[in-house]
Formats: structure tokens, sequence, C-alpha cells
């Protein structure tokens, strides 16, 4: 069986391009949301919550995978890590699905500081004067609030119940959400800077399909500071940048 960890817009595309060969697939997303997304596809079976190590090892022992697509989000490490981890004692075939970096783009900017780590973020933001625009997700929000900054920080998050609940539960103010779903236009983004007279944006480099560029033109453009949190680098065994290419790879591999 083949099992793809789906944690982007691209893993629905991978599934799509599967399901003209095959339907057995064993799907798994760390949402509900996520899950619900892929309704309409073809597969043999879907986990919808996060995983440890243990049972993510048990799920894929028990349903007999033998390729793993792992297209989770370039910031969601840990998951690559287990992943490749298992794959090796399960004797699984491997493959990285990754996003392009869009950063690269925009070094010779100088309105853009990139860190490697919450700590260095605070070292960065503390003598910003000035409203804050997070776009680096509601699983950051605890780590961004810690930080104690006196800055009004608005958080750009996913319009879902659990998602509001988890942001309630934190004390952010409901002046202080969008609640969205992503990515957004250029045209929007200078809007919300605009609405909220933003001096700097919090992003991460989620690629071309995460609407990092979209993000960083309009920032740019509003002669406002971006902070990029840097992606943790991993060293892949197989990778691939394309999806047609790795659908491709996939089925000459399985024999389907």
């Amino acid at each position: 069986m083949i099992g793809l960890i789906s944690g982007t817009s691209e893993g629905k595309e991978i599934l799509s391009l599967l399901n003209k060969y095959t339907g057995n697939i064993l799907v798994s997303t760390a949402t509900e949301y996520g899950g619900e997304l892929l309704k309409t596809y073809k597969y043999k079976l879907l986990n919808n919550k996060p995983l440890d190590v243990q049972e993510m090892k048990k799920l894929f022992k028990d349903n007999n995978v033998n390729i793993l697509i792992d297209a989770s989000h370039p910031y969601a490490v840990e998951v690559s890590k287990n992943s490749m981890k298992i794959c090796e004692e399960l004797n699984i075939e491997y493959i990285r699905y990754e996003r392009e970096s869009v950063i690269d783009k925009f070094l010779n900017e100088d309105r853009i500081i990139e860190v490697s780590s919450y700590e260095e973020l605070y070292e960065k933001l503390k003598n910003l004067q000035g409203t804050i625009l997070n776009t680096t997700g509601s699983r950051n929000l605890d780590r961004i609030l810690s930080l104690g900054l006196n800055n009004r920080i608005i958080h750009r998050v996913l319009p879902s119940l659990k998602v509001m609940e988890e942001c309630y539960a934190l004390g952010v103010k409901l002046d202080d959400l969008i609640a969205i779903k992503g990515p957004i236009s250029y045209e929007l983004n200078r809007a919300f800077i605009k609405e909220y007279n933003a001096k700097g944006i919090l992003l991460k480099d989620s690629g071309p399909e995460g609407g990092t560029e979209e993000k960083i033109k309009a920032a740019l453009d509003e002669g406002i500071y971006v902070f990029v949190i840097d992606r943790k680098k991993i060293n892949y065994n197989k990778v691939f940048y394309n999806k047609n290419e790795l659908v491709n790879y996939i089925i000459n591999l399985s024999k389907i």
C-alpha cells in the first residue's frame, strides 16, 4: 500500500494524481479539517489526527505500507524526522515532496530579516515600534505570545472552531484576530497591512503555494519589515519538487 502524509495543498493534488492509477492508499493528516478536504478522493484508510512515533509506526505496519510519500508542511520537521526513522526500521521506501523556497528571491532586500529561532526573533522585534501582523499560524501562537512583546500583534489564523477556541484559551482578543483561509492575494495582504497600520509582518517560508511571495511583496511595497522564520534543514535521501515527476516515479516503482 502507498502511504501519503498530507500536510499541504499539494498533498491533495498528489492524491488526485495517484487516483488515476490506484485507490490503494493510506492517507494521514494532522487535523480533521485536513481530512475534510479529501472527502471526494479515493483511498483505503484516512487518519485525521496527530500521531506519535509509535502510533505512526503501528499504522504503517498494520496496513502494509511499502512506499511513503511525505508531503507534510516544510516546517513540520518532527513529522518528517519520525517518518524517515520509521521507514528505515520497517524497510519502507521514503520519498519526500518539498515545496520550493521563496525567500531566496528576496535576499538582497534590507527590510527582510531572517531568524532561525523564536529567541532570535525576540531580539529582532523588541525595538520595533507599532503593530505586528503575525501570519505564522495558530500552532505558533503560544510561542509568539510568550515573547512578551509590548506591540499589538494581529494574528491571522484559519477560521475553524478549534482554532478559535485555542485563541480564546490563550487570551487573544477578538479585535486582534483575522480568521481567514489562505493563501491570501497580494492585494488583500496590502489591505490588511494598511487596515492595521502594521510596521512588521511575521511569516514562514511556506513556498509559492503558501502565499509567501504575495506576503513579502505586499510588505515591501508598503515599506514595512518582513521577519522570516527559517526552515530547518533536513537531508532527504530522495526528494521531489515536482508533483508529476514524483507520481511518475511512484507508478514506475510500484508497477501499478
